[in-house]
């Protein structure tokens, strides 16, 4: 009896003094950045200095050569993954008009292109436009009604879903497959309602994917604020006749890479823990919480990691991935070469949701993984980090899943996200230095806690 009570009380004392030491360095980790922080500065140079990133421009090259440079500084080794990318051009005018009001004559909208579309030309596109709220709208207009005119999707974000995200994906098919759905129904052009939730004057891109073998048919986004304004006039005066210009192309494919720097681990240097955000950006802003932040604070990772003198047991890889605005090549390429070279990687984790407040942690994994990783609450809930119970992985990452890595998301508080999101609102103003360095810190203690205690 004495025996069985010495060794309950071991085993107690011992998980005591394991939590305080995790105490501790977590705590550490979170002063540390947030009196030293260079997430920041990194972020404030990437957004003014590089600026907008869309794959095969110059600012996307630049945004490699930026990276890998200060990678240099804070990992053991850097290097460059080649990937070719698509290499898609806004072109200079976009125009959209409302033409034949009743009341105010002509009516100039601000509108964008969606990337990955189509331009119109000099010609443009002019048709009665037609307002629909989903694919099965379309279904009950048939051709004989579509054919020959302009689309118009206006389903809003849904406002009642206190997860931003979750509204975003209620909504977003009819950015991303509007175009040919309508055009199999002989549509000419499609105009969509921007994916945010505010009352905006701004546009927001994002891209389109065309269906193979149904012609590819120039796509839009109208401000919110205007989407609103011609829907009531559609509505009050039936035949409207709508006008767009547009001047994007699709150039052959370019070459770029993901940018990769690792810390080896000691005594598991092939077990690999990735954090990551994507390189990339819209054209229309400096895209510095989509997703500048999540690149510099995955970079942050490494820096305090190495300026802390923690020695990882495992490797410790950070990955600017680039396209996953309008490709997904990056992260495609970097699990594809994960599983040509046979590496073991244990958890992934990707910021790409902005540089807000913390919130959580999204998990797709086994049971085992995510019962492990809610064991540590206790030690994440004092910073903000109470949601574990999302189940999803970032786009980047998600390719690795299928080889049987965990895969995991930082969420930070959604509320502000699409306010700024693929438009040209998204600029460094935009970011709280402290919102981000907790995040950044947030990335720390995770990957800190799976490093020490594996899965």
């Amino acid at each position: 009896m004495k025996k069985t009570l010495l060794l309950l009380f071991s085993f107690i004392t011992v998980g005591a003094v394991a939590q305080s030491t995790d105490e501790s360095a977590i705590k550490q980790i979170f002063d540390k950045e947030l009196v030293d922080g260079k997430s920041y500065p990194w972020l404030e140079y990437l957004t003014t200095r590089v600026g907008s990133r869309l794959t095969g421009s110059p600012g996307a090259a630049a945004g490699v050569e930026w990276s890998r440079h200060e990678l240099e500084n804070v990992a053991d080794s850097v290097w460059l993954q080649p990937v070719m990318v698509p290499h898609w051009l806004r072109g200079q005018q976009e125009v959209g008009r409302i033409l034949n009001t009743k009341k105010s004559g002509p009516i100039d909208v601000n509108v964008c292109a969606l990337g990955n579309s189509v331009g119109t030309g000099p010609g443009g596109v002019t048709g009665v436009i037609l307002e629909v709220k989903n694919f099965d709208d379309l279904k009950k207009l048939g051709e004989k009604n579509i054919k020959g005119k302009i689309i118009f999707f206006n389903r809003p974000m849904d406002p009642t879903k206190v997860d931003a995200f979750e509204a975003y994906g209620g909504a977003v098919d009819q950015r991303a497959f509007g175009a040919s759905e309508a055009a199999k129904f002989g549509a000419v052009g499609v105009v969509v309602r921007s994916m945010g939730l505010n009352q905006e004057d701004y546009p927001h891109t994002g891209a389109l994917r065309y269906t193979p073998n149904v012609p590819k048919i120039p796509a839009i986004a109208i401000s919110t604020k205007h989407a609103e304004r011609l829907s009531k006039l559609i509505k009050e005066e039936k035949e409207v006749q709508f006008y767009f210009e547009t001047h994007c192309e699709m150039l052959p494919d370019a070459p770029s890479f993901n940018v990769i720097g690792e810390i080896k681990g000691y005594e598991y240097p092939d077990e690999i823990i990735v954090v990551g955000g994507h390189l990339d950006s819209w054209d229309l802003a400096q895209g510095a919480h989509d997703d500048g932040a999540g690149c510099v604070q995955a970079m942050e990772v490494l820096r305090l990691f190495k300026i802390m003198g923690i020695k990882p047991k495992r490797t410790i890889r950070a990955v600017m991935f680039m396209n996953e605005e309008n490709g997904l090549r990056g992260g495609l390429e970097y699990a594809k070469q994960a599983e040509l070279k046979k590496e073991k990687h244990i958890a992934a984790i990707e910021s790409d949701r902005g540089g807000f407040a913390p919130r959580g942690f999204s998990m797709s994994a086994t049971e085992a993984v995510k019962t492990k990783v809610k064991s540590w609450k206790p030690l994440l809930e004092p910073y903000g980090l109470t949601d574990f119970n999302q189940e999803s992985g970032g786009a980047d990452i998600g390719p690795l899943a299928p080889q049987g890595v965990a895969v995991f998301e930082y969420l930070p508080d959604s509320q502000r996200y699409f306010d700024y999101h693929h438009t040209p609102e998204d600029t460094i103003d935009k970011v709280s230095k402290r919102e981000l360095e907790l995040g950044a810190a947030s990335m720390t203690a995770l990957v800190y806690l799976i490093d020490k205690y594996g899965f």
